[in-house]
């Protein structure tokens, strides 16, 4: 059931999404050769404590961590640990959600390591092109799939892929609500777009083919040719005035 919410409602998410943009924010500026994924993950972990909120994703379903931290060809998912050091070359996803006053946030970004190839750089440009595209069509009588469409098209048009196996979605009092944000399909269909809805739009592009594989720690998902993956996410609230990112810094 897809659930609507007031214009107090959506403030209440605005501040549960800043909160999120201003941890990812910092992750990010840490994210450099040398560090591990799970100094990541405390700085995620300390500053959550010192904010009052709620680490969104530990616990979740026996997730282990704060942070979904997803190196090079891993998609989403990926688990911190002591051991995983990054390297200049590499390209990192963190996906990161908090919970405040009862209200989720949710955002994910793909961020350089030192010096990338070419086809990272690339690839992390048309993915954040792609989700701002995606963004552009959240508005009030537009359809779920013209999101996903408006994605696909800018994507497959640079010649990289959509991964099919994980989607966007609703976000409010729950992490997960309804509808599913694909990623990928025709435009003109699907449920239509109301003032009040509350979407997390989340493009993984793969350089490689569409294809993912989870690992046996049942979380981690991997490109099956092992190309390099990218992901971009905010959380995106759908008004009269068109859609409003509630999980950027400005």
């Amino acid at each position: 059931m897809v659930t609507v919410k007031s214009e107090r409602e959506i403030e209440l998410m605005r501040a549960a999404g800043l909160t999120t943009a201003r941890i990812l924010d910092a992750m990010c500026q840490m994210a450099k050769p040398g560090v591990s994924t799970w100094d990541l993950d405390h700085l995620a972990e300390t500053m959550c404590k010192e904010a009052g909120v709620t680490p969104a994703f530990k616990g979740y379903h026996g997730f282990p961590a704060c942070v979904c931290i997803s190196v090079n060809d891993e998609v989403v998912h990926g688990i911190p640990s002591k051991k995983r050091v990054l390297k200049d070359g590499d390209i990192v996803g963190l996906d990161f959600g908090v919970i405040k006053d009862g209200w989720y946030g949710d955002t994910a970004r793909s961020v350089a390591i030192g010096k990338v190839a070419p086809e990272a750089e690339k690839l992390l440009k048309i993915t954040q092109e792609s989700l701002l595209r995606g963004i552009a069509e959240a508005k009030p009588g537009n359809r779920v799939f013209d999101i996903g469409h408006a994605v696909q098209a800018h994507a497959e048009a640079a010649g990289f892929s959509v991964v099919r196996e994980f989607v966007g979605h609703g976000i409010g009092r729950a992490l997960h609500e309804d509808p599913q944000v694909p990623n990928y399909g025709p435009k003109g269909k699907g449920m239509v777009l109301k003032t009040g809805m509350v979407l997390a739009i989340e493009p993984m592009i793969n350089a490689g083919r569409p294809d993912v594989r989870v690992l046996q720690d049942g979380w981690t998902a991997v490109t099956t040719d092992k190309s390099l993956s990218a992901h971009f996410e905010h959380t995106v609230a759908i008004t009269e005035n068109g859609p409003v990112i509630l999980t950027a810094l400005a």
